[in-house]
């Protein structure tokens, strides 16, 4: 099947194509709500994007982000909002696209601050198309030029600007700290602790923190304790194990305790599998099915 009448056929209702799969179903969702990305299930789900929003829900997941959704078709955007809210998923975040190696909240200049306005306002546009409650922001480099202290008060300021622009359509911003040891050499802000602080000055409830762990494991562990510490700010969190940013069980992080922690803590938001698989083709990816069935929190 041409694969533009296929998104196109899915969209206007049609499920042919999911009928005759002889998917290995999962008896039940998990209980968190973990969120795959596109890529991750493709050799299990060969016949494209909405080929894999269908197998993961057949293995129990139940909601879905991607970063790269503002780049793809129009067609293909409607296709995949109109599919999660047939089998009723939840799309999580979207990126704005704020620019990981820009200068931009830290700083003054006028030009790159207007353009982080314009990217979160088209950007608002795509999320309403695929039912997207969240918008990723990261933010930016370092200003040498100004006092750290400096620094906190544009990006506040900015921040608050740009809830304005959001909070009418009911999108939630959540601001990623990324650690600056492994991935993200001068970012801006490094940690949850840092998110915490810029959130609590916006003060408004369209502008949270997204707590991801991994980052958060190379700026200094601690995460549990933190995620008490900051939980009225979290608005969502993202995950992969350290080192290798793979699937949880590869690497040192007891996500068996973390997420128990996160359930018990009446956390009931999405949880992003940010990371890559650490096997290949479909054996790899029922890895990482099964890895997540192992850490899942029970009751």
């Amino acid at each position: 099947m041409n694969r533009r009448h296929f998104v196109s056929s899915v969209a206007a209702g049609g499920t042919a194509f999911f009928a005759g799969r002889a998917f290995a179903q999962s008896e039940s969702a998990f209980t968190l709500n973990y969120a795959p990305h596109f890529g991750m299930f493709k050799e299990s789900a060969p016949g494209g994007l909405l080929d894999e929003l269908q197998f993961a829900y057949d293995q129990g997941f139940r909601a879905w982000e991607d970063n790269g959704m503002g780049s793809r078709p129009l067609e293909d955007q409607k296709a995949i909002g109109a599919l999660m809210e047939k089998l009723g998923m939840t799309m999580g975040v979207v990126s704005a696209k704020t620019g990981i190696g820009a200068l931009n909240f830290a700083s003054k200049d006028k030009e790159a601050r207007q353009l982080v306005l314009d990217q979160i306002r088209d950007t608002i546009e795509v999320a309403k198309r695929v039912n997207a409650g969240y918008m990723t922001l990261v933010s930016g480099q370092v200003d040498p030029r100004w006092p750290r202290e400096i620094q906190y008060a544009n990006c506040i300021e900015l921040l608050r600007r740009a809830s304005e622009i959001v909070e009418p359509h009911g999108i939630t911003m959540v601001m990623e700290p990324l650690n600056r040891f492994q991935n993200h050499p001068g970012s801006f802000l490094q940690t949850v602790t840092e998110g915490f602080l810029i959130c609590e000055a916006v003060d408004h409830p369209n502008c949270k923190v997204l707590y991801d762990l991994y980052h958060q494991q190379i700026a200094g562990g601690n995460l549990i304790p933190l995620f008490d510490l900051c939980r009225d700010q979290i608005g969502y969190l993202q995950v992969g194990d350290n080192p290798g940013r793979k699937e949880p069980g590869t690497g040192e992080i007891n996500y068996a305790k973390v997420f128990a922690h996160v359930h018990a803590s009446g956390f009931d938001g999405i949880v992003g599998m940010e990371h890559g698989n650490a096997g290949k083709g479909v054996a790899g990816e029922e890895a990482v099915i099964e890895a997540y069935r192992a850490v899942d929190p029970k009751g």
